[in-house]
Order: structure tokens, then C-alpha cells, then sequence
């Protein structure tokens, strides 16, 4: 078992050894922060995003000699990593695979994930004294705070030699010779320009769609864009019908046509539907496709209504039901879907219905409440390995910005990371 999986609170001298990096775990340090313009106007790579991938592939960069200054629009670097995991940061997944990533290419995500691994990000944070857990399904979470990992990222960054400068819009990116990028307060130039300017989810964090615009302005095509690991709406009808249960949860597994199933829980909110099983088919999801959820996973519900002389009505189907989900949920479930009758042809309708159940969202609550963007910058634009442009040489994008979308569960991050270090080693 790796050594950073035990729990912070059983080590005294982890939190020793730890506590001059993480002092009382308060905001992070903020190393090589720009307090203006820096005095050289020439790098040779300019990084703009100072997110997950952005902060990996600066850090690549400056540790290969390359003079690296990162532009961050928003105050802080790392915004997104310090609310992600409930504030734990999932950073990475232990199984992560390419088939828990979706794209136009599938193919396109194998050589930079092939090439640095959930093994390596632990090394990193193990380096650092950073305590954490599996939760679940291979789920990795600080056992303290994401905060550790923004500091970690920040630290690796500063003494790599890279140039970080916040607070710092870009307002036109033009190519001559290389690129010049035009802020506020001064013009930067670089032979290497890297766009990880993040997808469309979270507006109230920063996101915009300004890597999307850089990737048209250079002749990029762009995988349409949806909201991707988001709760569901439902019609008002469907709301009446179940949304009162607001809170109810229960494990279910959930499918559509095309997609892999999800075995996670399913919860019941005031506007429709959540839980990670619904986070994670939505993803797939497109209007007006309906949802399957089955409610009792591989078990006869109703088997117990088939004995001799078993009591058949709503109740006792309802009794078989609480076995696999909370009462009031078996409760109004029998109520909304009665057989046409209770014979055994009845009974096995409403077994097959409990598996099947459909369910068709309205909607989703949209970039606000999603996780990731589904879509981006074409692969097809893109060099696998690299990260560069085929048509632009010297342009790459990395991160969200491209159309390679993780499942739930750290597999976003191991893509950051990933795509990162990918045109990190190029630039």
C-alpha cells in the first residue's frame, strides 16, 4: 500500500515533517506571484491558464530550462482544484483507463494518460508529505485539504523558475514570427503559446469561452459544447410526481443507449435528479433521449410475491421493494406504476418495470452546477503526443479546453495532469 494512503491523523511525524509547507493548512502560498508586469517581455512559453493543466505544464517546462510565464485571469491560480472533492480535491483514480474518458476520437487521450500515469501524480504528492485516502472505486482525496495541492503545484512551479502572473486578462493574441500576447498593462512574447484556459462549467469561478475563440481565430474546428457531469431537471409533472422526496438517495444503475451503465447512487433533489450515477450518464446525455434506471441492480424484487399463498397487492410489492431502496421511495414508486393486475404475468411486469424504470429529463441544470464541459478543441487539430497544433506550429491546448471529457472520480484531473506534462515535454 502506498505510504501516502495513511491517514494524516496517524502520523505525528508526517504532520511534522509537513507542517512548514502547510502551515495550520491556511491559503496557500502564493510563490513567484508577478506583483506587476515582469521585467522581461520575452519567454520562451507562455501558459495561459492557471489551472490544473496549466500549473502541470508550466512546471514541466521550467524543470526542462525553458523560461515559462503563466497568465491567470482570475486573483488566485488553482480556483477550480480548491473546490473540487468537496474541498478534498479527488485528484486522480487509481483504475483510470481510456474508456473512462469521452471524445469524438477515443483514441486520441491513450498516449499522454500511457505516458504519465496515476502512479506518477502520487509520487508528486507523496514528495510532498500529502496524506490521502481511497473513498471509493479507486477515488484518491487529500485527507486534508486541496488546498495541499494548489501549494504543492505552486511550490514545484517556483522552483522550476516559472514566472506566475495573476489578476492578468489577455485581450488579443496575434502570430508573426511567434505570438504576441497583449494584456492590460503589457505585450509578452514567445515562441511556444499554450492555451488552457479550461471549458465553459462553473461561470461564477471564471470560466469563459476565450480558449475556444483562440482555437477558431487560428483556424481550430470546435466539438460542440455541453454541460457534462451535471444533475438533471425534470418536467413539472415529473417534479409533482417525485420531487417531494428531495434527499432520497438509493444505489441504482443507470444507462442509455451508447453508453457504458453506472452502478452509483441516484438522488432525488427539488428540481429533478442527481447523485453520482446521474452525474456520470449525463455526460451522454442529449435531449430527448429517456434515461433507464434500474432500482434493484442483478435482484428478483418480487420474488417473494410468487411464493404459495404470498400476499399480491401494492403493499407487498412495496415491502419487496424497501429491501433495495428507502421506503418512501418503494412507496411512491408501486404507487406510480401499477400492474394491470396481480397475476404472475402482472408481477413480472412490474419486475421488469422496476429495472426499467424511464425517466426523461426536461433538461440539466446547465454550466452553473456542471462539473466539466463535454466537447472542445477538435483532436483531430491536435497532436496526440504533444498537444500541439497540426496547423499552427508552436500553439497547443490542453486540459478541458480539448475535447477529452473524464468520468466522475478523479479522471478529469489525471487528464490535466496528463496533457499537461504532454506538451510540457514539447514546448
Amino acid at each position: 500500500m502506498p505510504r501516502g494512503w495513511k491517514a494524516a491523523k496517524d502520523s505525528d511525524k508526517g504532520l511534522e515533517r509537513t507542517a512548514h509547507l502547510f502551515p495550520m493548512l491556511r491559503e496557500p502560498v502564493i510563490v513567484r506571484r508577478a506583483k506587476s508586469s515582469p521585467v522581461s517581455s520575452t519567454f520562451d512559453v507562455i501558459i495561459l491558464g492557471g489551472g490544473a493543466a496549466g500549473l502541470m505544464c508550466a512546471r514541466e517546462a521550467g524543470r526542462r530550462g525553458r523560461r515559462v510565464l503563466l497568465l491567470e485571469h482570475a486573483e488566485r491560480v488553482g480556483k477550480k482544484i480548491l473546490i473540487s472533492g468537496g474541498g478534498r480535491c479527488n485528484f486522480t483514480n487509481l483504475h483510470c483507463q481510456p474508456e473512462n474518458f469521452l471524445s469524438a476520437n477515443p483514441h486520441f487521450c491513450k498516449s499522454a494518460l500511457a505516458r504519465y500515469t496515476p502512479a506518477d501524480f502520487i509520487g508528486l504528492v507523496e514528495k510532498h508529505g500529502i496524506h490521502y485516502h481511497e473513498k471509493t472505486l479507486g477515488q484518491l482525496f487529500c485527507d486534508n485539504s486541496a488546498k495541499e495541492i494548489v501549494t504543492m503545484l505552486e511550490q514545484e512551479c517556483n522552483d522550476a523558475g516559472v514566472e506566475i502572473l495573476t489578476n492578468t486578462s489577455v485581450s488579443e493574441v496575434r502570430r508573426g514570427a511567434g505570438f504576441t500576447v497583449s494584456t492590460a498593462k503589457k505585450e509578452f512574447h514567445t515562441t511556444s503559446l499554450v492555451v488552457a484556459t479550461g471549458g465553459l462549467s462553473i461561470p461564477k469561478m471564471g470560466a469563459t469561452p476565450f480558449g475556444y475563440d483562440l482555437a477558431r481565430q487560428f483556424g481550430l474546428a470546435i466539438v460542440p459544447c455541453r454541460p457534462a457531469l451535471v444533475p438533471f431537471t425534470l418536467t413539472p409533472e415529473d417534479r409533482e410526481r417525485i420531487c417531494d422526496l428531495a434527499g432520497v438517495s438509493a444505489e441504482v444503475r443507470v444507462s442509455l443507449p451508447g453508453a457504458p451503465p453506472f452502478l452509483e447512487k441516484l438522488l432525488i433533489t427539488h428540481r429533478g435528479l442527481s447523485g453520482p450515477a446521474i452525474l456520470q450518464i449525463s455526460s451522454y446525455w442529449k435531449a430527448p433521449t429517456s434515461v433507464g434506471i434500474d432500482l434493484a441492480p442483478d435482484q428478483n424484487v418480487t420474488v417473494t410475491l410468487l411464493e404459495r399463498n404470498a400476499r399480491r397487492d401494492a403493499a407487498a410489492a412495496a415491502t419487496a421493494l424497501c429491501r433495495f431502496v428507502p421506503s418512501r421511495l418503494a412507496n411512491r414508486w408501486v404507487d406510480l406504476n401499477p400492474p394491470a393486475d396481480w397475476t404472475n404475468r402482472g408481477i413480472a411486469e412490474i419486475e421488469r418495470r422496476i429495472h426499467e424504470w424511464e425517466i426523461t429529463p426536461a433538461g440539466t441544470e446547465g454550466y452553473d452546477k456542471a462539473e466539466v464541459t463535454v466537447g472542445g478543441v477538435d483532436t483531430n487539430e491536435l497532436s496526440a503526443k504533444t498537444m500541439e497544433s497540426r496547423k499552427v506550429p508552436g500553439l497547443f491546448f490542453i486540459g478541458e479546453v480539448v475535447d477529452v471529457t473524464g468520468h466522475l472520480g478523479g479522471f478529469n484531473f489525471q487528464w490535466a495532469w496528463a496533457s499537461g506534462v504532454a506538451a510540457g515535454q514539447a514546448v
